[in-house]
């Protein structure tokens, strides 16, 4: 029986070659969630912002948004969110955190049950205080930025300097590209959001750390082949492993974002997205990266002197 191979052996792509454009494409995708996070910023849910969240699922027909907005506007409450989502049918109801405490709260809950309970089913209910929304917010970064700072520390440790200062540059801007996909799409950015962020950086972190590998490995056996050709055969070398991992995560996850639920339909979208750069960074940034580093300098080299060292005493 023949196995199934989604990459061919000995295959020889010019991976580094490509950098000349992806490079610019990061940069300017860098550039552009930068300008977005000034100027539009992100959608964020009712965890970081507080108020009162509400799902509803109309129990025939088609609802009618516009007619379910300017009921709930004229409670006196504020403007109100109203959209659609999921399946047809389903809507949500996003009112501003309201001055009085959980009292006032629980009046937004009462008078919207009051008016749409006869045409609609209540299938969520959220209201989040804004003690409540200020600590998910500085617990949420808190646990981001440890996240993060733990993960550079290991690829310094774990890799020379130089291959540490590429995974870094990879995982950094993995970061940076899936902010801008809750950016650019408007995604509600909310607690699930930054389980999904810190998942793809671990999953960032895995990708690089299999292509390094290969790489420390194919410097001290090939000590005068060119970086370029060697840094292609080190990706090629690994690229049947790369495609199975993120072709089976990738199906994994489509699977999650149609069949899944609303409820895991935001996480699932990110990390479909967070899978497909991590396979890219991994590829064109964060290899390319050491050609403008001396890979062969620094401890790679004096612990390849000393190791021939003991081998000649």
């Amino acid at each position: 029986m023949r196995l199934l191979r989604i990459v061919p052996d000995n295959t020889k792509f010019r991976i580094v070659h490509w950098r000349r454009l992806a490079y610019p494409f990061s940069a300017a995708y860098s550039v552009l969630v930068l300008v977005l996070f000034l100027t539009v910023g992100l959608n964020f849910g009712i965890d970081f912002r507080g108020g009162t969240l509400m799902e509803m699922q109309a129990k025939s027909g088609k609802p009618d948004i516009a007619q379910v907005r300017q009921t709930a506007n004229s409670f006196g409450f504020g403007e109100v969110e109203v959209q659609e989502f999921g399946s047809a049918g389903d809507l949500s109801m996003r009112f501003a955190l309201q001055p009085g405490g959980e009292v006032a709260q629980q009046a937004v809950v009462t008078k919207a049950r009051e008016a749409f309970s006869t045409n609609y089913e209540f299938r969520r209910v959220e209201t989040v205080g804004p003690r409540v929304s200020g600590e998910l917010v500085q617990a949420g970064t808190l646990g981001v930025v440890l996240a993060i700072v733990g993960v550079l520390v290991y690829l310094w440790f774990r890799f020379e300097m130089q291959l540490a200062i590429g995974a870094i540059v990879g995982t950094m801007h993995d970061i940076v590209l899936t902010m801008g996909f809750f950016l650019i799409t408007q995604l509600e950015f909310n607690l699930t959001s930054i389980a999904a962020i810190l998942t793809i950086v671990g999953y960032s972190l895995n990708e690089t750390v299999v292509v390094f590998d290969r790489t420390r490995e194919l410097l001290r056996r090939y000590k005068t082949m060119p970086i370029p050709e060697l840094l292609d055969l080190s990706v090629n070398s690994t690229l049947s492993r790369t495609a199975i991992t993120s072709t089976t995560t990738i199906l994994a996850l489509v699977a999650l974002v149609f069949f899944g639920g609303t409820a895991i339909e935001g996480f699932a979208l990110v990390m479909l997205f967070g899978v497909m750069v991590c396979t890219y960074s991994a590829m064109f940034v964060s290899t390319p990266v050491l050609l403008y580093l001396d890979v062969r300098a620094g401890r790679l080299d004096q612990s390849e002197e000393l190791a021939e060292a003991k081998a000649r005493v």
